[in-house]
């Protein structure tokens, strides 16, 4: 399955596709599943797919040994003669981002290495923070740090990722992929009082609200995923 490294040097890319119905949602799946199920891209290294939770969407991480790679991908007649057209047709919006791992941090008791797989029982958390390029590697640094996050409860790991390119966002940007134990956990987390947070992440919070031009995020469950390693894939039923 995909592991997640700073280490590694991969191109990651971020494909995140919103819609507004649960039918939109399963025909983005099949579709997505049918091109991960047949990717043989020169560079592709592995893609796993996420199904939307909180708001209708999918999400697709996909790992490139490089950016000339993916643009051979882009490029070609099919990406642009029939992927793009079919997903114009069901999504409200689509985000294209290229981006690399600056940082990966886990729950002692998660393991070495950080998983990105369907095979696993994790609440995927993706949230997109618009910024200045001057700001941006101090927002990698404030996303970065949160020595306190092992010791919430649910917690399993965050990755934080520095854009590099995009299509269907305005400017620079930082993405964040979290995993948690379970959905109760992360929305405790989340709509935790500002006046019972601990001190640190207020003073997080205050950080982010001074870099950041925008916020986005979903909930996601991984679905599926293949790699270029293996010839196996890796399903869980979609939700």
């Amino acid at each position: 399955m995909p592991i997640v490294s700073p280490e590694a040097g991969h191109l990651i890319v971020l494909n995140l596709f919103a819609t507004d119905t649960p039918e939109k949602q399963e025909r983005l799946l099949n579709a997505m599943r049918e091109i991960i199920d047949s990717a043989a891209y020169e560079g592709w290294i592995s893609s796993t797919m996420h199904a939307g939770i909180d708001k209708y969407g999918t999400a697709n991480f996909i790992q490139w040994r490089s950016g000339e790679d993916l643009e051979a991908r882009y490029s070609g007649e099919e990406f642009r003669h029939r992927t793009v057209p079919l997903f114009r047709d069901i999504t409200t919006s689509i985000q294209l981002l290229q981006s690399e791992v600056r940082s990966t941090r886990r729950h002692p008791s998660y393991g070495p290495e950080t998983e990105v797989s369907p095979a696993r029982d994790d609440h995927t958390v993706i949230e997109i923070f618009g910024v200045s390029e001057a700001d941006q590697d101090d927002l990698v640094a404030a996303l970065s740090g949160q020595d306190w996050l092992p010791q919430t409860p649910g917690y399993r790991s965050h990755t934080v990722l520095t854009g590099t390119r995009a299509q269907g966002f305005d400017g620079p940007f930082v993405a964040v992929y979290a995993q948690w134990a379970d959905k109760a956990s992360y929305d405790a987390y989340r709509e935790q009082p500002e006046d019972q947070q601990p001190g640190d992440r207020q003073k997080l919070h205050a950080r982010l609200d001074s870099l950041a031009t925008s916020r986005d995020w979903n909930s996601y469950r991984a679905v599926h995923s293949r790699s270029a390693a293996s010839t196996a894939s890796a399903a869980a039923p979609a939700k």
